[in-house]
């Protein structure tokens, strides 16, 4: 079992974060002392002295005691006096913990971080990180968990994920399950990850397989679009959100081609797509070879199959064979 303070103030915007150590320390607290072991102040009951009084009552629970108060970002120092100095004679086998959610005006009062550290607690600010700065934030959290994030995969991680911090730690703790072997030895280098591997290892099955399609579209491979069709058809996975791949893939060549149609160079282009490098480059060579004109026309289809499968359009074939019809007609 992990080795508790008598004391910790978690604080900072970071909500999310913070929710997650409540929850974390809740289970923790009741698998070692049960529920009874466990004491919760929050709303109106969570103040400095009705905590100060509950520090300083006799309990029968058998065992590390936990007292969990939230709201502490609602306190002011003025009114810390008997808290303060229940906290300088906490008993040590008492774990009190803080968590302040902080906003705006709102924070947590210096005289509680200060008796914190006083009674030999721990004080921890969950902060959230701007959104420029989640890439360098995301390459300092790989380090930790044995990944070398480069900084363009770093990129495409928060491009691919979102800018959720936890989603983002979530998906880092999945990578190092996924590519660190077992028995690998913390003096080691750390694990490598380019771009190219975050964008196949964060996606779903299901959205790899969409891309498999959408890219097969472009380079002209009637046989590999169809039999991905038909695998993703077969496992339950709906046209109208095929059809939004297929059309988002043809929509971004045409919009490439006509970049370069007006003299933008290609790396202009290339520097503007949120994707690998290897991608960027062959996704570039299909809107080239295909052209703006015929990437016109395949958008038109796509929509034209798209408004069959929502019941729309002339003639009586089922939907499959008209998303195979449009597929052979555009790769061809």
């Amino acid at each position: 079992m992990p080795a508790f303070k008598t004391a910790y103030l978690i604080h900072g915007d970071d909500h999310g974060r913070i929710a997650e150590r409540r929850a974390r320390l809740r289970e923790l607290a009741e698998s070692q002392s049960g529920a009874n072991g466990m004491e919760l102040f929050e709303g109106d009951q969570a103040t400095p002295d009705t905590v100060a009084a509950a520090l300083n009552a006799m309990t029968f629970a058998i065992g590390r005691r936990f007292i969990i108060v939230e709201g502490a970002e609602r306190w002011k120092d003025k009114e810390m006096d008997a808290l303060t100095a229940a906290l300088a004679a906490i008993q040590p086998d008492t774990t009190v913990t803080f968590f302040a959610r902080e906003d705006g005006r709102l924070k947590a009062p210096k005289r509680l971080q200060d008796a914190v550290k006083k009674a030999g607690g721990d004080v921890s600010a969950e902060q959230s990180v701007k959104p420029w700065e989640l890439p360098k934030w995301a390459v300092a959290q790989a380090k930790q968990l044995g990944l070398d994030l480069s900084p363009e995969a770093a990129r495409m991680l928060v491009g691919h994920v979102g800018e959720r911090q936890q989603r983002l730690l979530r998906e880092l703790e999945k990578l190092a399950l996924d590519l660190i072997p077992a028995g690998h030895p913390p003096t080691a280098p750390n694990i490598h990850i380019d771009a190219d591997m975050v964008l196949v290892l964060t996606a779903a099955s299901a959205e790899r397989k969409a891309w498999v399609l959408a890219d097969a579209l472009l380079s002209g491979n009637a046989a590999t679009a169809t039999r991905t069709l038909l695998q993703m058809r077969a496992q339950g996975e709906r046209l109208p959100g095929l059809i939004y791949w297929m059309s988002s893939r043809v929509r971004q060549a045409h919009q490439i081609a006509c970049d370069l149609d007006r003299g933008v160079s290609q790396a202009q282009v290339k520097s503007g797509l949120r994707m690998p490098p290897s991608a960027a480059d062959k996704l570039i060579g299909d809107a080239k070879r295909i052209g703006a004109e015929r990437l016109a026309e395949a958008i038109c289809l796509i929509a034209d199959l798209e408004l069959a499968s929502r019941g729309g359009g002339n003639g009586g074939a089922h939907e499959d064979t008209r998303a195979l019809i449009t597929i052979s007609e555009i790769a061809a």
